[in-house]
């Protein structure tokens, strides 16, 4: 019992220090399957429209392709990139939260929108498996920037503030009154019982119909 012991914590501290390296290995080789996915949806939404037409049509023109892929998107398909420097993450985002697809890696919640769309986007990651995205989430800090590359826009957010929060409260879940996007890992890890949450606000807001949005750039 004690030799059982010490190897479980000899374990727990290998994937508190450098994650889980089997479940880290599925996602690596997930990750590379939605690499080829995402370069194929984005040839097939060129964004010269949008960095040639004026400013209220190139908004309109996201918001419309924003909603398609929603509408379209498929649990476990790619959708996008995160890229956050502080993290030193450039990872595939998926579509859908169930655990199949948070396996692959950091999934975009059905029950919010995405980028450009004017509302919240709340994209949650494992902290201690498989890959373990957002296993540093707790460092982010006021003034950081994430990325979101789309098929029809890059989106640039800088991090505002952060909140823990029992697992089932649903009210993170809820819109405000502009765009913004929501980081989400489970607290403390190696536990589920709560959620850190770290939110993020457009670094370049535009009005569009009474809502700010984010202003897209060609990629």
């Amino acid at each position: 019992m004690v030799v059982v012991g010490v190897g479980v914590l000899c374990w727990a501290f290998v994937v508190w220090k450098w994650e889980d390296p089997f479940t880290s290995v599925y996602t690596g080789l997930e990750q590379r399957e939605l690499r080829s996915e995402l370069a194929a949806l984005n040839n097939t939404q060129p964004l010269a429209a949008a960095a040639s037409a004026s400013s209220g049509e190139a908004l309109l023109r996201v918001r419309r392709e924003a909603r398609r892929l929603r509408a379209d998107a498929e649990p476990g398909s790619a959708i996008g990139r995160l890229r956050v420097p502080r993290l030193d993450l450039s990872i595939v985002v998926v579509d859908g939260t169930d655990t199949s697809s948070l396996k692959r890696g950091p999934g975009l919640d059905g029950r919010t929108f995405m980028p450009g769309e004017g509302r919240l986007i709340y994209v949650a990651g494992h902290r201690t498996t498989f890959g373990a995205p957002f296993s540093a989430i707790d460092t982010l800090q006021v003034g950081d920037r994430v990325t979101l590359e789309m098929p029809y826009g890059r989106f640039t957010y800088v991090v505002q503030r952060h909140r823990i929060v029992d697992a089932s409260d649903l009210s993170v879940l809820e819109s405000g009154a502009g765009e913004e996007i929501a980081l989400q890992a489970c607290h403390p890890r190696f536990f589920a019982t709560q959620r850190y949450i770290v939110w993020a606000v457009p670094e370049k807001p535009a009005r569009l119909g009474g809502r700010t949005v984010a202003v897209p750039t060609a990629a």
